[in-house]
């Protein structure tokens, strides 16, 4: 698996480490899901707005 070196401020890494104590999992493990659903969530949304630019694209053409 590759690495990746990222920078956030302490803080964040902080309330990073306790949601990932709380939940039993490692730090890696809750950042993948987080971006994983980041992704996920983006992919829907461009779907979204290419299908309403495509409506608005037909309705303009009709």
């Amino acid at each position: 698996m590759a690495r990746v070196l990222i920078s956030m401020p302490e803080r964040f890494l902080d309330e990073i480490d306790q949601v990932a104590g709380s939940e039993n999992r490692t730090r890696s493990e809750l950042i993948r899901e987080a971006l994983r659903t980041y992704m996920y969530r983006n992919q829907i949304r461009n779907t979204q707005k290419a299908s309403r630019n495509a409506e608005i694209l037909t309705a303009m053409l009709g």
